[in-house]
């Protein structure tokens, strides 16, 4: 039955407790013990049942149980206190930012992601993208960096998860219900809905905006499912979070790009950089140079070079099936009246989203279109970035792989969210306040090696403790909840040891992450989990993509073992793994195990949360790992080979099992049981401080908004800000600058090294002149270096360094004389040279261009001294 009309009931708070309705819709509260602590003092029971939401508690409490409340003096000083805090915060006086570079009005930034993982009652995430996008905006929050979010608010989110009685995931989608969450509706002066439209297939489709308060800054999402769009299928864009085929893809994503661009106009924002969190809402970039057309009256490529200094792309995929692909003809039906509105041809437009833009048969990708646009790109670790360089060399042919400009900023975790509340009275102790707002203070963490080892180790204990009550809770649950035998389920209470060495694995359950690498030799992990003297104990949680079956199966193999006698105490698998079961898991493990088949791991983040609560990583070289352990000393944990790929994964796998097997046997579990009269384990705790002083100070997101924000926002702002300057005259200039290069570029070449480099000293200068037919351009117009470096077997230069050449203004015709001088070579050994041009231009955020690059080559002749 239809409603003939709706309305909202709201909470009726006594006027004394009006506080708490302001902290329970600012989701600083999520990452803040103090308030946390405040709601379940309410009432606990409710703060559980209601998924640790504030506003369905407020919503639900009696009112006796608030007026009751009102009443409690003891109470009332805890909720003034928890306000004065929030209110202190907002105020944001002592933020890094402001300390640092003022108020800074002129800096913007918009961070669109598909995915927002801030706490576990808000389901618009799915695993690490979301997590690392939600940990991004709250420490942009306590930094106080000037920035927005913008995603899709899903009416069902991501599944909930749970397994049938032969240990098979099924998937089960509820309903979010917005005006008990902590979001807002955006409205017009007029009380109307604020509304974005999108253009889709030729029709208008519309989109209601909500916003959460995420500490100082905001979370704006867009929202599809109104009655204003009259198909159920347009309703449906913002239903589920990646789920649908290829054209619910491409909805989501104009809507996330375009929508969102549009929905920060409405609301009067004008950011100067706009940051795109993965492919998916690479879409906004075309609706940027669009606007900045229409606001100066520039073409394409005068917008395009205005709008490319603005641009910032993170990729986290280093699988190309990954990324997003998009049909041409998908791409027609959705953008074939977007095209004119561009000024430029289907042709070039297609051409934007392909590694080959003459290639009529490539499809469109998300991710080519992101890094053809934007001036900035990045993988998230130093290994990934490696893979991200390679994976895409061919957009930018003849380029060395090193210098594809695509970087890295290695991932992090907001602490705050997940250290547990003993460990954030520990650090309190012994580190100081201070480590909340300087965690990226190295010497402040270095003070972790002087926490007395009974008070980490007690500490550490009572986290274990409670993680073995939990999973036994959640196992009963889960039992009950599939019809097991009674028996079954009373045998849940028995399940895990409080004292046992306890191993956690809990993510996404991809192949390439190999969940059950642990379980290839099943006779020998019963005798290592059942040791009467060293007993093992493993957990497990993770969700399998619904349409991953693989995956699902590798879900179903745990299961199946758990239930045989001899692994029923001694391992376990979580069902429904969210927030709240990784912060369990994270703060009461002791060993955290990462398996990925390097180089498939982007980053990974799960095991700094453990970092930080003192468990110690068991983990092959990928990812964040690898940077991990091949920066610091190896007393932080353990890792599995040493980065080894092999052709055969079959026999990738069973290498590394046996590495892992021995690694737990011979090193992991007799330090662990190490034990002294007193019963503590200090080698272990030598490893756990030293893991903690180590790594904890790079490895979180107040050093990674840090770097993005002095590295790429910073600049881009100051970039954009100069070319948009009188009426953007600099891009304008540009633009024509680069189109005429462009032009000229196939008739550059290197006639001759006059004077080449023959033997040198170690220590030795050279002078290296060359003769560079330049044509139409002229030496401003170029930058001409000689590249040097070490000799491989098969003659290729590594390592290389470049050294510029000045010209000299000697000329003949339209040939030019360049010289310089070679930095003296420090080591010895057979080295190559060459000699390169490319494009030179002071407003240029990168002289790395496609198909702008011109080597010295078989015509070129050398003269050797």
């Amino acid at each position: 039955m239809k409603p003939l009309g709706t309305f909202n009931v709201v909470p009726a708070l006594p006027p004394r407790l009006e506080p708490l309705r302001r902290i329970a819709y600012n989701l600083w509260w999520a990452w803040n013990h103090d308030a946390i602590e405040l709601f379940r003092r309410l009432d606990s029971t409710l703060w559980e049942t209601s998924g640790h939401n504030p506003v369905l508690m407020l919503g639900t409490i009696s009112q006796a149980q608030l007026e009751a409340a009102a009443h409690d003096e003891a109470f009332m000083a805890h909720v003034e206190r928890v306000s004065r805090d929030l209110e202190s915060y907002l105020a944001g006086e002592g933020s890094w930012f402001r300390r640092v570079y003022g108020r800074a009005d002129s800096l913007s930034v918009a961070y669109f992601s598909a995915e927002f993982g801030l706490t576990e009652c808000l389901s618009i995430f799915a695993g690490g993208l979301g997590i690392l996008a939600g940990d991004h905006l709250k420490s942009a929050s306590d930094l106080g960096v000037p920035l927005v979010g913008v995603g899709l608010l899903y009416q069902q989110g991501y599944f909930k998860q749970y397994l049938n009685e032969s240990g098979w995931q099924q998937e089960a989608y509820e309903d979010n219900d917005f005006h008990n969450l902590p979001l807002q509706l955006l409205r017009a002066p007029d009380g109307k809905p604020l509304l974005v439209e999108v253009t889709l297939a030729g029709r208008p489709v519309y989109a209601q905006l909500w916003q959460a308060h995420v500490g100082r800054v905001s979370l704006i999402l867009l929202d599809t499912n109104i009655n204003l769009n009259a198909r159920p299928e347009d309703r449906d864009i913002t239903d589920q979070l990646y789920g649908g085929d290829s054209e619910m893809r491409i909805k989501q994503e104009i809507v996330l790009g375009i929508g969102g661009y549009r929905a920060l106009e409405t609301l009067g924002l004008d950011p100067t950089v706009y940051h795109m969190n993965e492919g998916h809402s690479a879409f906004l970039a075309l609706e940027r140079v669009r606007r900045l057309m229409e606001r100066y009256r520039l073409n394409f490529e005068e917008a395009r070079q205005l709008a490319s200094p603005s641009l910032v792309f993170t990729t986290h995929t280093p699988v190309e099936a990954g990324h997003d692909f998009f049909a041409p003809d998908l791409m027609d039906r959705y953008f074939s009246d977007y095209y004119p509105k561009l000024g430029i041809s289907r042709e070039e437009f297609l051409g934007l989203g392909r590694r080959n833009p003459w290639d009529p048969g490539e499809a469109f990708c998300m991710t080519v279109l992101a890094l053809r646009l934007a001036a900035f790109s990045n993988g998230v670790s130093r290994l990934h970035g490696e893979v991200t360089r390679k994976m895409w060399a061919s957009i930018w042919p003849n380029v060395p792989e090193q210098e594809i400009p695509i970087g890295h900023v290695t991932n992090g975790v907001h602490f705050r969210s997940w250290i547990s509340y003993e460990m954030n009275q520990l650090y309190d102790r012994y580190l100081g306040p201070n480590w909340r707002e300087e965690p990226a203070d190295r010497v402040l963490w270095q003070r972790a090696e002087t926490i007395p080892a009974e008070e980490l180790w007690r500490t550490h204990e009572r986290r274990r403790e409670r993680l073995v009550a939990f999973a036994r809770r959640r196992l009963r649950e889960q039992l009950q909840r599939r019809g097991a035998p009674q028996a079954e389920i009373e045998a849940a209470d028995e399940a895990l040891d409080p004292e046992a060495l306890t191993i956690g694995f809990a993510r996404r359950f991809a192949t390439y992450k190999r969940a059950t690498l642990l379980l290839r030799d099943v006779e020998r992990l019963k005798r290592l989990l059942n040791d009467p003297e060293r007993p093992v104990q493993i957990i497990y949680a993770g969700k399998a993509h619904p349409r991953d079956g693989a995956g699902k199966e590798l879900i179903r193999q745990i299961v199946s073992l758990a239930r045989q006698p001899e692994f029923r105490r001694r391992l376990v698998f979580l069902e429904d793994y969210d927030m709240a079961v990784a912060r369990y898991l994270v703060q009461g493990c002791d060993v955290w195990l990462n398996t990925p088949l390097r180089p498939l791991e982007a980053s990974g983040t799960s095991g700094m949360k453990a970092a930080a609560n003192g468990a110690l990583n068991v983990s092959t070289l990928d990812g964040w790992w690898d940077e991990a352990w091949s920066q610091h000393n190896h007393r932080i944990g353990w890792a599995i080979g040493r980065g080894e790929i092999y052709e055969q994964r079959e026999y990738q796998d069973q290498v590394e099992a046996e590495a892992l097997y021995d690694l737990l046997e011979r090193d992991v579990i007799p330090t662990f049981y190490e034990r002294g009269r007193d019963r503590i384990p200090r080698r272990w705790i030598e490893r756990m401080r030293a893991s903690i002083a180590t790594l904890c100070h790079f490895f979180n997101t107040h050093r990674m908004v840090r770097e993005y924000t002095e590295r790429f926002y910073l600049v881009a702002n100051a970039l954009y800000r100069t070319l948009a300057e009188n009426d953007a005259a600099r891009a304008r200039n540009l633009a024509a600058w680069l189109s005429r290069v462009r032009a000229a570029w196939n008739d550059v070449r290197i006639e001759a090294v006059e004077r080449g480099l023959g033997d040198l000293v170690v220590g030795q200068q050279a002078h290296v002149r060359v003769r560079v037919y330049l044509g139409a351009l002229t030496p401003d117009d170029v930058k001409v270096e000689i590249y040097v470096g070490r000799l491989s077997s098969d003659e290729r230069i590594l390592d290389a360094v470049t050294a510029r050449l000045e010209p000299t203004g000697e000329r003949s015709g339209e040939s030019w004389i360049f010289e310089g001088v070679l930095a003296p070579c420090m080591r010895s050994g057979r080295h190559g040279y060459t000699v390169r041009v490319l494009p030179s231009h002071p407003d240029l955020s990168s002289p790395i261009l496609p198909n702008l690059i011109t080597w010295a080559g078989q015509e070129t002749t050398v003269a050797v001294p």
